[in-house]
């Protein structure tokens, strides 16, 4: 091993464990590495089996579950628990969990991969396997179209991958067209789908191979759904694993996969059963027994806490975080909201829009389906933060009713209000930049 390299992993390793006695970030170890060894990623040694996960939403999600899975059938593996993606961060809990020679000592190596910075990482080491969940219209300011980041995601797949891609996604389908070993995973028709498109903006309107338009027989959420190009032939793939039924009764969730695989869940919003499905099919991909994956999916709740259950004074909640700059991660909240049937009330939180970079750019706001909210069965409608009054203009011209509607600046003058004045279940939606300013307001409890 060269010195330059033994160094790296020598800093990274010290940086490590000072930053955890600190609380501090997950990328920092990793930056240093770079800096004194830039292709520090060469030089370890990997496991044979490795799988990454990309896409707009549900990375981190589906890479904890997947871990789950490995784990609980006698696996040791090594992946990005803080969700730390970008090449800085793979430095980091890779060597983490290497020698000082650069043996990475786990059986497998989990990666979520951030969809910009996947062919900087792929450039050094190709993982055996590559998950592609979605491609949405996200963080735009940063990522533009949904087209350009698929362009780019296509820099990082090599040949000796796997990809197991969303058949239900033409943008993320379209990597498999003439690929031979491509694994497919989506769902049956199910009894939320719709046969006409719902969102604001439609990203399969056009075919992603002759860009002419193209058919559904059904959507299940925004673009994702049963689609057909009759210019080209390009449509929806036959899939090897399929989420055929979904569903809640008697309080109890249970999604079903392949047609016999019952599996008990916490919450059946249909993104996170793309979640699941996503994380099933690569553990099986990866040799893990049908059955087994789902028994340990069975019940599995969530650690990194994109749901969180909490008290408010004597108001009952659940947060659901989406993505600030990602409508369709907005809309599939918003979905849960509009379909629970108890009494209820929602807070809409936009108060800092980026952890990464600053922008004060809002414009997302008017791609997300508020109008559902027009016709609903809701008590209140709280909108808070220092972009309140961005979120008050849209609920306006989305012709909600102003008198359920109340507006503060500040989450605690929010949760003050909802503490006093509320007798309904309370959904709060809003971002991971913003989810502990309510939770460091409320008492989170145990999710049932």
């Amino acid at each position: 091993m060269k010195i330059r390299a033994f160094t790296a992993i020598l800093v990274c390793k010290v940086i490590r464990g000072l930053a955890k006695l600190m609380g501090r970030g997950s990328s920092l170890p990793g930056k240093y590495a770079l800096k004194i060894c830039p292709d520090i990623l060469s030089e370890l040694k990997l496991p044979e089996l490795s799988i990454a996960v990309t896409g707009s939403n549900g990375k981190t999600s589906t890479v904890e579950m997947i871990a789950h899975i490995l784990k609980s059938n006698g696996l040791k593996v090594a992946y990005n628990k803080e969700g730390s993606n970008q090449i800085e961060g793979v430095v980091t809990f890779l060597i983490g969990d290497s020698t000082m020679g650069g043996k990475v000592k786990s059986d497998v190596v989990l990666l979520e991969a951030d969809e910009r910075y996947a062919r900087r990482v792929f450039g050094y080491f190709h993982p055996k396997y590559f998950v592609i969940n979605n491609l949405y219209r996200d963080q735009m300011t940063r990522n533009g179209h949904p087209e350009w980041i698929k362009s780019i995601i296509g820099d990082a797949i090599y040949d000796d991958m796997t990809l197991i891609l969303n058949a239900d996604d033409p943008l993320v389908a379209s990597f498999g067209k003439d690929r031979e070993g491509t694994i497919y995973f989506g769902a049956d028709n199910l009894p939320s789908d719709t046969t006409t498109h719902e969102g604001i903006y439609n990203d399969g309107k056009y075919c992603p191979i002759c860009k002419k338009p193209m058919e559904y027989e059904y959507y299940h959420y925004n673009h994702i759904g049963k689609f057909k190009c009759t210019s080209c032939g390009f449509e929806r793939h036959d899939t090897d694993h399929t989420l055929t039924n979904m569903g809640e009764s008697d309080g109890h969730a249970e999604i079903t996969v392949d047609g016999k695989y019952e599996i008990p869940v916490f919450f059946t919003g249909i993104y996170h059963c793309y979640n699941i499905l996503a994380a099933y099919t690569a553990s099986v991909v990866a040799g893990i027994a049908p059955w087994k994956a789902a028994e340990s999916l069975g019940g599995y709740i969530l650690k990194s806490g994109r749901i969180s259950d909490f008290t408010l004074g004597n108001v009952e909640g659940r947060l659901l975080l989406s993505k600030h700059e990602n409508s369709v991660s907005y809309d599939r909240s918003i979905d849960v909201v509009v379909n629970d049937k108890r009494k209820k009330s929602v807070m809409i939180i936009v108060d800092a829009i980026s952890r990464k970079y600053y922008t004060s750019d809002s414009s997302w706001l008017w791609d997300i389906n508020f109008e559902k909210f027009r016709d609903a069965d809701i008590d209140k409608i709280i909108l808070a933060g220092q972009y309140c009054d961005d979120l008050a203009v849209r609920f306006d011209l989305a012709g909600i009713d102003s008198n359920k509607v109340e507006v503060f600046e500040s989450v605690q003058g929010a949760a003050d209000y909802c503490k006093e004045k509320l007798g309904s279940f309370l959904y709060v939606i809003t971002c991971f930049s913003d989810k502990e300013k309510i939770l460091s307001v409320v008492t989170r409890r145990e999710i049932a």
